[in-house]
C-alpha cells in the first residue's frame, strides 16, 4: 500500500479534470492517519476552493455546530479526515452546485480510505456521499437520515449542512431533537478518549 503521505501529496496535485472544471484543480481535503472521524461531504463550494479549506463557509458553520465543536478541533487532521467524493469546486447549476466529479472517488477514495483504520465514525452528508459510502441508499436522503440507528454508532447519515437546506430542517424538527444531541455526545466522547 502506498504511503500516506505521498499518497496526499498526489492527491493534492492531481489535475485528473482539469478539463472539465470551471476554475483550476484545487483538491481540497483534510487527511491523516490518526483521524478518529471522518465526514465524507460532497464537494468543496466555491468559497472553500478559494480559501483552500474544507467547509470554511456558512456549512460549516452548521456542521461544527451539529457536532458541538469549535473550529480548532474541526481542522485537527490528526482527529478529523475530510474526504468529499469530489476534491474539487465542479462548478454551479440552477438551484446549486453541480454534483462532484467522478474521477476523485474512482481515483483515491480506496487508497485514502484504508489507511484510516482508528475510525469510530463517519459522518456521511447528502446524496453522492450516502451513494458511495451507505451500500443499502435508497435514492432518498431524507429516509436514509430517518433510519439512522441503523448505522449507529459508527456511522451517522446527515442531510448537507447548507444554508440551502433551511427548509428540510424545518420540516424534520425530530432531526435537531433526536440526532443532534447524540451526534455531540458521541463527538465528545471520541475527542476526549483520543486526546
Amino acid at each position: 500500500m502506498q504511503q500516506s503521505p505521498t499518497l496526499l501529496s498526489d492527491v493534492r496535485a492531481c489535475t485528473l479534470c482539469r478539463d472539465k472544471l470551471p476554475l483550476e484543480p484545487r483538491p481540497i481535503l483534510q487527511f491523516s492517519t490518526t483521524a478518529r472521524i471522518l465526514i465524507a461531504g460532497q464537494a468543496p463550494g466555491r468559497k472553500a476552493h478559494h480559501k483552500g479549506r474544507p467547509f470554511d463557509d456558512p456549512s460549516g458553520d452548521r456542521l461544527r455546530k451539529w457536532m458541538g465543536i469549535n473550529r480548532a478541533q474541526f481542522y485537527d487532521a490528526k482527529l478529523i479526515a475530510i474526504l468529499p467524493m469530489g476534491f474539487c469546486f465542479p462548478g454551479s447549476g440552477k438551484s446549486g452546485d453541480l454534483p462532484p466529479r467522478p474521477e476523485c472517488a474512482e481515483t483515491w477514495h480506496r487508497a485514502l480510505l484504508t489507511q484510516l483504520e482508528k475510525l469510530q465514525l463517519t459522518l456521511v452528508i447528502g446524496r453522492y456521499a450516502m451513494e458511495y459510502h451507505l451500500p443499502d441508499f435508497n435514492g432518498s436522503v431524507t429516509d436514509t437520515v430517518m433510519n439512522w440507528q441503523a448505522y449507529w454508532p459508527h456511522c451517522l447519515p446527515l442531510p448537507h449542512p447548507s444554508p440551502r437546506n433551511q427548509r428540510w430542517l424545518k420540516q424534520n424538527p425530530w432531526f435537531e431533537h433526536e440526532v443532534l444531541p447524540l451526534l455531540k455526545q458521541r463527538v465528545a466522547d471520541i475527542l476526549r478518549n483520543n486526546t
